[in-house]
């Protein structure tokens, strides 16, 4: 796979992980409200669990993308592709609820006071600066810098692997959103 056609992927998945959750925000409001019988979170609060994780992804990503640039001009980059490795089945655990033990931080913790459009709003804006991210990273010099990701035994990943790891955190709530709407449904009969 060219370094084009991975960036690509990242964006596809990207972009289809933020429709999904974007989509939940015109789901009825007694279904997002719907708190399950385990006293988890209720699909309001998933998504805002969500922006407010990617938040904090982001400052990392961003950190992350601006020092690949500035070592893009000095590294090898060819030398830097050769050697890339994308951890495909750690980062693809992420995306799937229940794979791992996985202990969030207490400030990731929704606290259901947000407004909801602020929210929609911020998840957009999220996925605007993945998307730019990816652009300005488009020859392959993501892959300059990494940064250290303990969820999962990542260990150092770079910055492609911090955006894909963004939306597959997207996925893995999606997961739980469906597993609300199924409980809520059986509820209701």
């Amino acid at each position: 796979m060219t370094i084009h056609s991975h960036v690509a992927s990242i964006q596809a998945v990207l972009t289809d992980t933020f429709a999904a959750l974007d989509a939940w925000f015109e789901a009825p409001a007694d279904l997002r409200r719907y708190r399950p019988a385990d006293g988890g979170w209720t699909v309001n609060e998933i998504l805002e669990h969500t922006a407010l994780t990617n938040h904090f992804l982001l400052v990392l990503i961003r950190k992350g993308a601006r020092k690949a640039l500035q070592q893009a001009s000095t590294a090898d980059l060819s030398a830097g592709l050769t050697a890339y490795s994308f951890q495909t089945e750690k980062l693809a655990e992420v995306g799937v609820l229940n794979s791992f033990s996985w202990i969030r931080p207490e400030h990731m913790e929704p606290t259901g006071t947000r407004p909801l459009s602020e929210v929609r709003q911020q998840l957009r804006q999220q996925l605007t600066e993945c998307l730019q991210l990816l652009a300005d990273l488009k020859n392959g010099e993501g892959v300059l810098y990494k940064t250290t990701m303990s969820v999962n035994g990542l260990g150092k990943i770079t910055v492609y692997e911090y955006l894909y790891f963004l939306a597959q955190h997207g996925r893995r709530h999606l997961m739980q959103v469906a597993e609300n709407e199924t409980e809520f449904m059986q509820h209701r009969q």
